[in-house]
């Protein structure tokens, strides 16, 4: 039997390698040939550090990686759509089919405790050679975009396209980002695509604030540990005419970065949450009511919206690869720097990447 190595999350900020057979793809199913498998900061906060989650966040002791995209060596029998050759993303949870979600696409939200499962999750991911998704999971990858791209595609992208895209941002906004670790930064590319005029992007890490600023993903950007809220709200109206951003979303899951993105919308605007995790207070009258803001809540992506993302990319020639380094990019013998860096929070999105 053939066997590989994969990358195990103990929950102790460490990784492990146990060895794998090869698996082989059943009724519906592909075999991939990972490619690329970047590392997303819920399986930084949620398994690498301590296995805190329960139900959907449970981890299973799989193969880790759920933001993977390869090529397909092998269709199971009743394939319908894809062959051998064929370059995918993977749209990383495979849900029951038959609950409203499912049926939206919304497999992020599956509503079946026994049938959901997310790769590096609950079944095994992206972060070995091989893996085997569900065919009606996949996402063609066009040639416009590297495997990289697509792995950045499969949840980081995927979540800031679903919240500026439901905030329906357009070339009559300005847009306030805070936060720009990967989400943050990939919501930085595509709102300017979308036609964002002012990007206002905040951050405590002065690395990333630089990554953003060298690669002109933000036009300005602020750090919190340099000055404070005030100062940063007066800023923020001196670049908008006064009348600050008329969207905003948070991508950090800091309690204040949140109340930031909120007081930093223009009154009738529209403000996204995304950072997982953490809690928030604020004079609820004061800053969302009287302001008459909508605050969206927004989890991930659908799988048809994570196909229109990929169309929207090949056809503007965006690389997602672009918000990160290619220092940030390991081979998997390198699996536990990857995840130390990823840990670190002072980069763009790391990724674990594939020999063909």
């Amino acid at each position: 039997m053939e066997t590989m190595q994969g990358v195990v999350l103990p929950g102790d900020s460490t990784i492990r390698f146990n060895e794998f057979p090869v698996p082989e793809p059943g009724p519906g199913q592909v075999l991939v040939k990972v490619m690329a498998s970047s590392i997303c900061g819920s399986d930084i906060r949620a398994i690498y550090r301590e296995h805190l989650g329960k139900g959907p966040e449970a981890y299973q002791g799989v193969i880790a990686g759920h933001e993977p995209a390869g090529r397909i060596i092998k269709v199971g029998p009743n394939c319908k759509r894809y062959k051998e050759g064929d370059r995918v993303v993977v749209y990383h949870i495979a849900g029951c089919g038959s609950c409203d979600d499912c049926k939206h696409g919304y497999m992020i939200s599956c509503q079946s405790t026994e049938h959901r499962r997310a790769h590096g999750w609950q079944r095994d991911g992206g972060h070995a050679p091989y893996m085997v998704a569900e065919e009606n999971t996949c996402v063609k990858l066009p040639d416009s975009l590297s495997y990289i791209d697509g792995a950045f595609c499969a949840c980081g992208f995927g979540t800031a396209w679903e919240a500026l895209t439901r905030i329906d941002v357009s070339g009559r906004d300005n847009l306030l980002i805070t936060g720009l670790g990967p989400v943050g930064l990939a919501a930085a590319m595509i709102g300017r695509a979308l036609g964002a005029g002012v990007i206002i992007g905040t951050d405590i890490s002065a690395a990333r604030l630089a990554l953003a600023k060298d690669k002109g993903l933000v036009d300005y950007a602020f750090n919190p540990n340099e000055m404070n809220e005030e100062q940063m709200l007066d800023e923020i109206r001196k670049l908008t005419g006064g009348k600050k951003c008329e969207k905003s979303i948070d991508c950090s899951a800091a309690p204040s970065a949140r109340v930031l993105a909120l007081k930093g919308t223009r009154q009738w605007g529209k403000c996204a949450f995304v950072g997982e995790g953490s809690n928030v207070d604020f004079d609820v009258s004061q800053v969302l009511i009287h302001n008459q803001i909508t605050l969206y809540g927004s989890w991930v992506t659908s799988l048809k919206h994570l196909e229109d993302l990929v169309e929207f990319l090949d056809r503007h020639k965006l690389n997602p690869e672009n918000t990160s380094t290619p220092d940030m990019f390991l081979p998997l013998s390198e699996a536990a720097r990857a995840y130390d860096l990823a840990d670190k929070g002072q980069t763009g999105k790391v990724c674990i990447v594939f020999d063909d």
